[in-house]
């Protein structure tokens, strides 16, 4: 942070999306949680101190069966913008998507290139954690809830929901993760079910979703 530097893309972004000048004012963060004024030119010059912010004292965590075409994408820029730490792609059971490594490996490279523009983009400080695909078997499945038409509300300490493919979790899948959670009184698409859980997480942990029946709202 003493040095702020531009990547290419962030450069061409500023200069001829956003319309930066010289001398123009911007916030320049390093995804971990610290972030100072500087003012943008040939050379990024600071403008101010370095401020720190701690991380949410809670992890909340979405994980998602890998969808086809861009949705997957989609999922993993709306989780950033929602203030999701930990994202969790997997390969279901009954999952359309598969890949091999080299493909599985590109993807995840560009899952993590559109949460930093995400994260860029809503002025998030804190860069998610974006994991490698795994098996839905090889998951850590610890403190994990899946995500189910007409299941319970969320409890307290539960902050990591899973979301399954198009076709469904399979019975396997249900039976090795007991709690079993709802989203809504309707039926979501998968990528719809993983904004859901990221939105309800966030504003559960943020204190901006009142606990049912207090009176406010």
């Amino acid at each position: 942070m003493d040095k702020p530097e531009l990547a290419g893309d962030d450069r061409h972004h500023l200069e001829r999306v956003l319309r930066l000048r010289p001398g123009d004012a911007l916030t320049a963060g390093d995804g971990a949680g610290r972030w100072r004024p500087c003012r943008f030119g040939d050379v990024i010059e600071p403008a101010g101190a370095v401020v720190s912010v701690a991380a949410p004292s809670v992890e909340v965590a979405v994980g998602f069966a890998v969808l086809k075409g861009g949705r997957s994408e989609q999922i993993v820029q709306k989780l950033t913008e929602l203030g999701v730490d930990r994202i969790v792609p997997f390969l279901a059971e009954r999952s359309v998507v598969r890949w091999d490594g080299a493909r599985a490996g590109r993807q995840l490279e560009r899952w993590r290139r559109v949460a930093r523009e995400a994260l860029m983009q809503c002025r998030r400080l804190w860069l998610p954690q974006v994991e490698p695909v795994r098996a839905f078997g090889d998951l850590d499945l610890s403190g994990a809830a899946l995500a189910v038409p007409g299941g319970r509300a969320l409890a307290g300490g539960e902050n990591f929901v899973l979301v399954g493919p198009e076709g469904g979790w399979a019975a396997g899948e249900l039976a090795a993760v007991p709690a079993h959670v709802g989203l809504g009184p309707n039926v979501l698409r998968s990528e719809t079910a993983a904004v859901a859980a990221a939105a309800i997480l966030g504003a559960r942990r943020s204190g901006h979703l009142p606990a049912v029946g207090d009176g406010t709202g």
